[in-house]
């Protein structure tokens, strides 16, 4: 069985994501550098993933720091926190874990208690990661019914988190009760999580599963097959706004257009109080290459001007239902997501 991520003691394993669906190879990293530049590279990516592979990079910076003191220890860690802050801003499961993380040293003034603290709470991240994602789940089947065909962007499954998915855990645990259910995977375009990573392990649970191109989805609205769309998040503004892969936001409307039901399926980390709308979101610019090549082969005149935005923003007013562990948010537009907080 595969896995996302994993702590070994002095040091994380990961699945390469960037290899799949052809290769299925894991790396392991010995030291918290190697941890962020395999996130800032996308070899683990989806926002509950990438908060614990920072849980477990801080950890490892904290066992193997050298310091002589906990004030030069602690100041250390904060170099570290900064490092992880810087490598994919838009997530905010990211900052949330820095600040749990932060939030664990303090009142301790012994490094080894602290080290050993960091550890089991990197640990825990993952361990809870999966039980929030199983109950997102069970409080999400209920808005799929027997026969549906469930679109989907980018990927939010078990190699977006600890493990079972966020929104594919939603598809998941309504395949579980029984229900049959076909998905409508969006290749999503410039990196094509959807038609390397969620057709890869729908498919590795015998899930029925087919591969759409981004701009083929107002066609099947259109055409009734679609009856249901599920998202996952990187971000959940106070208003109930929403970040999520690029591309999110124009299903979103297109689902409206047609009158199908739009659903983000995300965990409590996910939401952020603290931004009071999706303008005020910071959506993280990427690389030229990752549109100008293909696989490895150029595909656009050099010289061209390429922009590479990473996610977007869907107001509240297109969606359903945000969908989390502790319940769910019917029609968030008008009251945001205070009742959670």
């Amino acid at each position: 069985m595969y896995y996302t991520i994993k702590w070994n003691g002095d040091s994380v394993s990961m699945l390469d994501q960037r290899l799949l669906p052809m290769e299925e190879v894991y790396r392991t990293y010995p030291n918290y550098h190697d941890v962020a530049e395999a996130i800032t590279d996308m070899v683990i990516r989806g926002a509950p993933a990438i908060g614990i592979a920072a849980g477990m990079g801080i950890a490892l910076a904290a066992k193997k720091m050298e310091a002589s003191d906990v004030a030069s220890f602690k100041k250390g860690m904060e170099g570290v926190f900064t490092v992880f802050g810087k490598t994919r801003p838009t997530a905010v499961n990211l900052f949330w874990t820095i600040n749990r993380m932060r939030g664990i040293m303090e009142g301790k003034n012994d490094i080894g208690e602290i080290r050993q603290s960091l550890e089991a709470e990197a640990v825990r991240l993952l361990e809870e990661d999966v039980k929030i994602n199983r109950q997102i789940g069970k409080n999400g089947a209920r808005y799929l019914d027997d026969g549906d065909v469930v679109m989907t962007h980018c990927n939010a499954g078990a190699l977006a988190t600890g493990g079972y998915g966020t929104a594919l855990g939603v598809i998941r645990a309504a395949v579980e009760e029984g229900k049959r259910i076909e998905v409508y995977a969006c290749e999503t375009r410039p990196y094509l999580q959807g038609a390397r990573l969620t057709a890869w392990e729908l498919l590795k649970d015998d899930i029925r599963v087919t591969l759409i191109t981004d701009n083929m989805a107002g066609y099947f609205m259109r055409a009734g097959v679609v009856k249901k769309v599920v998202v996952g998040a990187d971000r959940i503004a106070a208003n109930g706004d929403t970040a999520n892969k690029i591309g999110t936001y124009t299903h979103s409307v297109l689902a409206r257009e047609h009158g199908i039901p739009f659903y983000v399926a995300a965990p409590l980390s996910t939401l952020d109080p603290a931004t009071p709308d999706g303008g005020a979101i910071i959506i993280e610019e990427r690389g030229i290459d990752e549109v100008a090549y293909f696989a490895g082969i150029q595909v656009a005149p050099e010289g061209v001007f390429v922009k590479n935005p990473a996610f977007d923003v869907t107001p509240a007013a297109n969606i359903t239902a945000i969908i989390t562990e502790k319940g769910v948010i019917e029609k968030p537009a008008g009251k945001g997501i205070a009742e959670f907080f």
